[in-house]
């Protein structure tokens, strides 16, 4: 029985079923076998060097094996095991060229797909092979590159002869089995008919057709055997002829569905095709950790100064993590970078390895634009799917939502190489590679603790223990810096600094210090309380 597996690189499956509109947003899933063998075909022709008749499809000929592989697939209904997938869908509104009111007019479009990520699609026909049939499938389904639409890029490989199925929920046709019960559901699908079947068929319709033009016993004269030609003409020859259609003949003869095709019910589970975010079956895309991503933050309308000010920066931070952690649970469950926590609710030991989000203003307007997600245990693929499907958050008196996108991912080093002036201001931010020793306040230091006049709660003692739980270098001097040495810093008492969810600040007091270390530290360098959130960073002095 040959299988063919199917996975999808760009993670989309685009197709509209047969008889629907695009606009209607529906999917056909899994892919019809009426489908599959027109890309079979297709691509022996584009591929394989069969000989195509570009300006008469229906005329091109499949080599013998060819033929013979086409007709013995079209000859049962295949089984189908599908990945998981979720239905998607974007809204374009495409200009018409027509001026209304002094506006161009516009009509919505809908793009819709099935989002499969890293899923295996397998389709097994259950029949019997010759070798060089295999051996023609294995070498179409190498060279198969999409299916649907054309930016349903797909990569197709034969599956080894007893290989084990996928991960996946089985589909079957339903005359196969006519009742399933409860959590499966019936689709309708498009399928070739039986070659002898379409034969016997096109046989004694076209008898019908041409018995109103009966040849006479003397020689016929051409106008006869025009209109028996046209008479003809609707219905091609044999099940490849079909196959091979385009849809400029089938409107030029009146068909609303290809001839030799037939519409079959297949039984699937309710949750194959799941409508809205998907709910944990959708596996996240593998890809390797990441030290940081960077996201960019835009109003509707585009003004900067609708943006929130640099003072909300921990506000900015608390409500983009709460959706981040949200997004994962929805997509897969609990995400302990994202958290901080283990699956118990515990928090990690290592209390600082986890995400850090830092909202930031590179262009110099005291407006924030853009965000700083970065993790030193690094944002595995969960994580970074939460954060790429997050595309908006809030703002506290703003009109609408704002918009989010990712503009950069990778190591701090890559990050280090941004151009112009948001990498200039992101630099003093992360420090050089070879890292640096003195650091001066970019958002407020709030004391993790109760400030003391003695002790180890001193505010040099708060400093030196900060630092050394996340194992940075010794502290050899820090001092306060006066707001009149720097009139920026008078924006300092502004800032909100205690979190709406969450422990509150021992001594709401915002702080702005110079340090100096040791020994060089590369950054991020965030300290106190709020640190995950953006209060206590530092830049290059």
């Amino acid at each position: 029985m040959p299988t063919l597996i199917l996975r999808f690189p760009g993670g989309r499956y685009h197709a509209t079923p047969w008889g629907h509109h695009v606009n209607e947003g529906l999917v056909e899933w899994p892919p019809s076998p009426w489908r599959l063998l027109r890309a079979l075909l297709s691509t022996g022709y584009t591929a394989l060097g069969w000989a195509g008749n570009t300006e008469q499809p229906m005329l091109s000929a499949p080599p013998d094996d060819g033929r013979t592989l086409i007709l013995k697939l079209a000859s049962v209904l295949p089984h189908y095991w599908l990945p998981a997938a979720a239905g998607a869908h974007t809204r374009h509104y495409m200009p018409l060229g027509v001026l209304d009111k002094g506006r161009e007019k516009t009509t919505l479009v809908f793009d819709t797909w099935a989002q499969v990520d890293d899923g295996e699609l397998r389709v097994t026909w259950d029949v019997d092979l010759t070798p060089a049939e295999e051996a023609l499938l294995a070498r179409l389904a190498e060279r198969l590159g999409y299916l649907g639409r054309s930016e349903s890029w797909v990569v197709a490989r034969v599956a080894r002869p007893g290989a084990p199925p996928p991960d996946g929920a089985d589909c079957r046709p339903c005359e196969v089995q006519a009742v399933l019960g409860p959590g499966w559901e019936q689709v309708p699908l498009m399928a070739p008919l039986r070659a002898e079947d379409y034969g016997a068929w096109r046989e004694a319709t076209v008898a019908d057709a041409l018995a109103s033009f009966p040849l006479p016993g003397r020689k016929p004269q051409k106008k006869l055997l025009d209109q028996r030609a046209m008479a003809e003409a609707p219905y091609p020859t044999d099940l490849i002829a079909c196959l091979q259609a385009d849809t400029t003949w089938l409107r030029s003869h009146g068909w609303s569905q290809p001839p030799g095709s037939r519409r079959v019910f297949y039984w699937r589970r309710t949750d194959s095709l799941e409508a809205g975010a998907p709910r944990g079956r959708v596996g996240t895309r593998s890809a390797p950790p990441v030290e940081a991503m960077l996201l960019a933050m835009a109003t509707a309308s585009g003004n900067d100064h609708a943006l929130p000010p640099i003072t909300r920066t921990l506000p900015q931070a608390e409500l983009l993590h709460r959706a981040l952690v949200a997004t994962a649970a929805r997509q897969g469950g609990h995400s302990v970078v994202l958290s901080g926590c283990e699956e118990t609710g515990a928090p990690r030991k290592a209390s600082h390895d986890h995400v850090h989000i830092l909202p930031l203003d590179l262009d110099g307007d005291n407006h924030l634009e853009h965000i700083l997600i970065w993790a030193p245990m690094g944002l595995d693929a969960a994580a970074q799917g939460a954060i790429r499907a997050v595309r908006q958050t809030f703002t506290k008196g703003g009109v609408g939502p704002l918009k989010l996108a990712l503009v950069a991912s990778g190591s701090l080093s890559d990050l280090r190489g941004l151009p112009g002036g948001y990498g200039d201001r992101l630099r003093a931010l992360l420090g050089p590679e070879q890292g640096a020793t003195g650091w001066v306040s970019l958002t407020p230091f709030v004391a993790p603790r109760y400030l003391k006049e003695r002790g180890r709660n001193t505010l040099e003692g708060q400093v030196r223990a900060e630092l050394a739980s996340r194992r940075l270098p010794e502290l050899g001097q820090a001092r306060l810096v006066p707001l009149d040495e720097n009139l920026s810093l008078s924006r300092f008492r502004h800032f909100v600094r205690c979190r709406q969810r969450g422990p509150s600040a021992p001594v709401d007091c915002g702080l702005c210090l110079k340090l100096h270390l040791v020994a060089p530290v590369r950054g991020p360098l965030v300290l106190g309380y709020a640190s995950h959130f953006g209060l206590g960073m530092f830049s290059v002095a």
